[in-house]
């Protein structure tokens, strides 16, 4: 439930308009491929995560495969995106709370929305995990209802003309725009794939945490296939897609065409659910990430300083702060600040995901060579599965590069991440002149 509370937020039940706009009914294709790459990236963590017990956030994996440089890295660019994830969601709750409570500014709004699920984190990870099965609970029984609804419509049995696939091909074929069209969209489309990860970070507060991750591969693949893949499917099955209008929810508009009654309502409280649920997961992993990091030295110490509910409250409260700054920034400069912040989250979870893979290259070579013993789940056609992995994710960055749309979010990401790798050399260069005086 965790993995899902990651992966099911606005970036299916609206961002995915603006795929399905840029590319057409193989946008199906986009999420196939996109869908492949992330599940590759979690068979990686689920090998290294097996085979080195005690170890389970993917910033340790990368620390023990590539070197300090690669945790930091790791560390800092993942508790970066989700704090701006945090914003991001807030204000999209927010949005959809102002329609019945206009009353309020969203930013008001925004505001209060990040205090509360604050509030619910610092009271303990079991309070977490209970808001957040819930949450999940409610997405998966409001995609699955829709799945069910829109494959009845799409098959003929409630559609008064009959089965709709022709919808996949008649508006000038099944990739209107040809097959480049198809691979840029898988930047789009692997963004909202992204936070099954979390279930990493999670585990290490489980009982059994090897062992739930080492499920983690093949849930998260049937969730990709059910949740995004399928209902997509049925999404340009029902609605010819040139209906579809980037920013408004396909799902509305499939609901709409198949006149259900109240559709807009339902959505929207389906999206409300759905952005609260990232938010809750965002401020969750946050807080753990900069944890570890501070555990570590390289974050301020006194973020490790546990309240008396076992929870990291300084982390808790120092990732939400940053989230305020990014809703003012909505507010007071949202072209310039926040459009900054924004893309340069872009196209930083393929680079984490990119030191995965080069770490599970390393560790598998290290573990083979002197613990075979500790290999019980082991990646999938190694090497050729991370290198498939690598190559694909290397395209998207290339797509992004020379597509006027994301070139800019690409640029972004870039100046993020090497301010990241600045500080490191600052940190270690610190670390080391402290050290003769110790």
């Amino acid at each position: 439930m965790i993995a899902i509370g990651g992966i099911i937020g606005a970036g299916l039940f609206v961002g995915s308009s603006a795929s399905i706009a840029a590319v057409g009914p193989a946008v199906i294709v986009s999420y196939l491929l996109a869908g492949l790459i992330v599940l590759l990236v979690m068979r990686m963590l689920t090998e290294m995560a097996v085979a080195i017990p005690g170890v389970q956030t993917f910033p340790d994996f990368a620390r023990l495969g590539l070197g300090d440089w690669a945790g930091f890295m790791s560390g800092w660019l993942y508790w970066y995106f989700w704090v701006v994830v945090v914003a991001i969601e807030a204000i999209a709750g927010a949005a959809i709370i102002h329609l019945w409570l206009p009353m309020f500014d969203v930013w008001q709004i925004g505001i209060v929305l990040v205090a509360v699920l604050t509030g619910v984190n610092l009271l303990s990870t079991r309070s977490y995990g209970e808001f957040e099965f819930w949450f999940s609970s409610l997405k998966v029984a409001a995609i699955l209802a829709f799945i069910v609804i829109a494959a009845s419509y799409a098959f003929g049995l409630t559609s008064p003309s009959g089965p709709t696939f022709a919808n996949l091909t008649i508006h000038d074929g099944f990739m209107p725009y040809g097959v480049l069209a198809v691979l840029a969209g898988v930047p789009s489309v692997i963004f909202a794939l992204t936070g099954a990860e979390i279930a990493t970070i999670a585990a290490a507060e489980s009982s059994e945490s090897e062992k739930t991750i080492a499920r983690m591969s093949l849930t998260v693949a049937a969730r990709i296939m059910i949740f995004y893949v399928l209902s997509i499917a049925l999404i340009v099955s029902v609605v010819p897609w040139p209906v579809v209008v980037a920013g408004t929810s396909p799902f509305a508009t499939a609901l709409s065409t198949m006149e259900v009654p109240g559709a807009a309502t339902i959505m929207n409280i389906i999206v409300l659910v759905a952005v609260l649920s990232c938010l809750n997961s965002g401020l969750y992993v946050t807080s753990r990430v900069l944890f570890g990091l501070a555990a570590r030295g390289e974050a301020p110490k006194n973020l490790v300083t546990l309240n008396r509910r076992q929870v990291p409250a300084r982390a808790i409260v120092v990732g939400s702060l940053f989230s305020y700054a990014a809703l003012a920034a909505s507010v007071l400069s949202p072209q310039v600040v926040f459009s900054f912040l924004v893309n340069a989250s872009g196209a930083t979870m393929l680079v984490i995901y990119l030191l995965i893979a080069f770490a599970q290259l390393r560790l598998r070579d290290r573990l083979q060579r002197d613990a075979p013993e500790q290999l019980t789940v082991k990646m999938w056609f190694h090497p050729w599965g991370a290198w498939l992995a690598i190559s694909g994710m290397i395209g998207v960055l290339a797509a992004m590069a020379f597509s006027p749309a994301r070139a800019a979010e690409l640029a972004a990401s870039l100046i993020v991440i090497f301010g990241v790798g600045i500080s490191f050399v600052l940190h270690r260069t610190a670390s080391r002149r402290e050290r003769p005086s110790e």
